[in-house]
């Protein structure tokens, strides 16, 4: 994504921790850690390259407001395709032990990584982003 190109999404209240830049076909979301120490990779979100995302059960509305705001933007409405969506993330999975939503899908860019990692920034297909969208929403009971 060209910086000159992104368009920034000013933080909104409902955001909460999250930000986003839009740009090209995708849109770059990052969650600022509530420490800035050692113990912040338990609260960042954790990305499997093009598998999944998990993020702190905490932190989901923020996220769900966030995609909101970028679906809002015009780069997404273009992106849009005109053929029927196919669900491309799963149901979201609570993990009680360590308080993270998990959902399989194509988050971040696939490379030669296994496992979720934690992670500052993460990137989600404009194209993909409804599905998640529908599935946050529908997960947090709105």
């Amino acid at each position: 994504m060209g910086e000159a190109a992104a368009l920034v999404i000013e933080p909104t209240r409902r955001m909460e921790r999250w930000t986003a830049r839009v740009g090209g076909a995708e849109a770059i979301f990052s969650c600022a850690p509530l420490v800035e120490d050692h113990t912040a990779a338990r609260a960042l979100p954790r990305v499997w390259a093009g598998r999944g995302l998990g993020v702190p059960a905490q932190d989901l509305p923020g996220l769900v407001a966030a995609l909101g705001e970028v679906m809002k933007t015009p780069l997404y409405w273009r992106s849009r395709q005109p053929v029927a969506d196919a669900p491309v993330w799963s149901a979201p999975r609570p993990d009680p032990d360590d308080g993270f939503v998990y959902v399989a899908g194509p988050c971040g860019r696939l490379d030669d990584t296994v496992g979720y990692r934690p992670v500052y920034t993460f990137t989600i297909a404009l194209t993909d982003m409804r599905d998640l969208r529908i599935r946050l929403t529908a997960h947090l009971g709105k």
